[in-house]
């Protein structure tokens, strides 16, 4: 008995052994057919630099994001001022700079929590089926069911406008489209021979969804991923727009643009640097998106 769970135990080893080398082998391939989308290239360029500035913006900032001078409200572009300076006279660059630190721990901590609920919902709905996944679909369909932008008003309303509180509803309301995207790949999967061999080796359940299953899904979920932190960005923007996401003097795009609105006639250019930045990092993020379409999509050739 002993010998016979033993061998049992060292054939799942040599096979996720191999699973290993094939999705070692399987990212080189990808990572070359990246790159020949020379666009999603750029903009993995793009986010790259973007990302570093959010880490440390305090290294860019040619001034405090919060310092005023009343003296020059309003005041255009010009040397010591690149992008000019808002109603209240404070830097456009600098809290742009720092605005970005936001956009990004918004967009990839509620597409963490996102990614989290969604795969676990559709991996768990597609691999035990029957009244588990007539259940937990329900649920999905209800989500997908309420236009988001309002549930995410109510939400934060309810909760009160802060930081976490656009991380949190976003993450907790935005994974139904990964949990059907799995479920679909799931059910799919659950009969195929390494599954099968999993389980004759003995593994529980909750083991073959997550070191099995799971990991064969991550492609279109990667490519779903990368689309979704852009319109992260967007809802978060729009939300901090409207008032009910993160609060002033914190700066954050979407409330950058809100402030430029009423001073569009004589100060236009307080609205249009959030808004080329909203526009060019939710462009970048799609590109980045459709170059890994591309790249993962197993029909393409070398």
């Amino acid at each position: 008995m002993e010998t016979t769970t033993s061998s049992n135990e060292t054939l799942e080893q040599a096979g996720a052994r191999d699973a290993e080398k094939n999705r070692r082998s399987e990212f080189s391939r990808s990572w070359r057919r990246f790159k020949r989308f020379k666009p999603g290239v750029v903009a993995l360029v793009f986010i790259a630099i973007l990302g570093v500035i959010a880490i440390i913006p305090g290294v860019f900032e040619p001034y405090s994001y919060t310092a005023i001078a009343p003296a020059e409200r309003g005041a255009g572009p010009s040397w010591s001022h690149p992008l000019g300076q808002d109603d209240l006279g404070r830097d456009i660059l600098s809290r742009l700079i720092r605005g970005t630190r936001v956009a990004f721990v918004v967009a990839l901590a509620a597409t963490s929590i996102s990614l989290l609920i969604g795969i676990t919902v559709g991996a768990v709905a597609g691999y035990f089926g029957g009244t588990v996944d007539s259940l937990l679909s329900r649920v999905v369909d209800a989500i997908l069911a309420f236009p988001l932008l309002i549930l995410l008003i109510t939400l934060a309303a309810v909760l009160g406008p802060s930081l976490w509180t656009v991380v949190i509803v976003i993450g907790m309301t935005s994974w139904a489209s990964y949990a059907r995207v799995v479920r679909a790949d799931v059910l799919s999967l659950r009969e195929r021979e390494f599954v099968l061999a999993a389980r004759t080796a003995g593994a529980t359940d909750r083991r073959v969804i997550f070191r099995h299953i799971v990991p064969s899904v991550l492609g279109p979920v990667i490519v779903l991923a990368s689309l979704s932190v852009g319109i992260v960005i967007l809802l978060e923007a729009s939300l901090s727009f409207l008032g009910f996401g993160i609060q002033r003097p914190t700066p954050a795009w979407g409330s950058m643009l809100s402030d430029g609105r009423d001073f569009l006639r004589n100060y236009p250019h307080i609205a249009i640097s959030p808004g080329i930045m909203i526009f060019l990092t939710v462009l970048a993020f799609n590109l980045i998106g459709d170059g890994l379409r591309d790249a993962l999509d197993p029909r393409q050739r070398e």
